[in-house]
C-alpha cells in the first residue's frame, strides 16, 4: 500500500514537471528577436549648456519577446534616453544602458549598439539685435517708401559660438512695388539656416508712403 501512494506521488510530480516543461517549450517557440534603429532622445540638458553635435543620433536595438508583440514594435513605441543632466562644457562620453531604454510590456532589450555616444556641448547665450526689414522690389511710381519696425530690437538666443556671430535679424522679404499707401504688416522673422531662437516671431512693420513732388 505504501510503494502504490510513492507511485502516485511519482507520477504526479512526474506530470507536473512534464507540464512545467510543455509550458516552457510552447513559450519559447513563442519568441523572437529583432533589431531596429531608433532615435536617441537627449533628457535634462542644463539650461545654460547646448548640444554642438553628438557621434550618432540613433542606435540599434535587439529586442526579444513574443513574437505577437514583437512584431508590431517599432521606433514609435520605443525610448531611448539618455541623462544629460550632469553634462558639462566640452566633448565627453555618455553611456545608453538597458535601464535607459523605455519598451512595451513583455519585451526585453538584449542589445544596444553603439551603447557609448559622443557628445559636444558649449555654452549657449542671449542678446538683443536690431530687425532689418528685408525689402526687394521698387515703389511706384515717384514715390519713396519707409518703414517703422516694432519692436526695433529682438532678443535671440542660442549656442555662444554661433549668436556672438549674429549682428542682425532679417524679416521675410516684402514686395514694395504692392504698397500704395501707408500702411502696417506683421512680418514673420526669417531664421533660415540659423540655429538660434528669437523671443518673437513676428514684428510690427509699419511702411510709409510718400509721393515725391514733381
Amino acid at each position: 500500500m505504501k510503494g502504490l501512494m510513492l507511485d502516485n506521488i511519482g507520477l504526479k510530480v512526474s506530470a507536473v514537471l512534464l507540464s512545467v516543461f510543455l509550458w516552457f517549450f510552447v513559450a519559447s517557440r513563442g519568441q523572437s528577436e529583432i533589431s531596429f534603429e531608433a532615435p536617441l532622445e537627449f533628457r535634462d540638458i542644463p539650461a545654460d549648456l547646448g548640444i554642438v553635435s553628438s557621434s550618432t543620433k540613433n542606435v540599434m536595438l535587439t529586442v526579444r519577446g513574443q513574437e505577437r508583440f514583437v512584431k508590431s514594435l517599432n521606433a514609435t513605441n520605443v525610448g531611448v534616453f539618455i541623462d544629460m543632466s550632469k553634462a558639462r562644457v566640452g566633448e565627453g562620453i555618455y553611456h545608453v544602458s538597458k535601464e535607459d531604454i523605455k519598451v512595451p510590456f513583455a519585451i526585453s532589450v538584449t542589445g544596444v549598439e553603439p551603447s557609448a555616444i559622443k557628445v559636444k556641448l558649449e555654452e549657449r547665450m542671449t542678446k538683443s539685435v536690431p530687425v532689418k526689414v528685408s525689402i526687394i522690389g521698387t515703389a511706384r511710381g515717384n514715390a519713396t517708401v519707409s518703414v517703422t519696425v516694432d519692436p526695433k530690437n529682438v532678443i535671440i538666443s542660442g549656442l555662444k559660438s554661433e549668436v556672438s556671430q549674429i549682428h542682425d535679424i532679417k524679416t521675410e522679404d516684402v514686395d514694395i512695388s504692392d504698397i500704395a499707401d501707408t500702411a502696417t504688416q506683421n512680418l514673420q522673422l526669417d531664421t533660415t539656416g540659423l540655429n538660434i531662437v528669437p523671443a518673437v516671431s513676428k514684428v510690427s512693420v509699419k511702411f510709409i508712403f510718400t509721393e515725391k513732388k514733381r
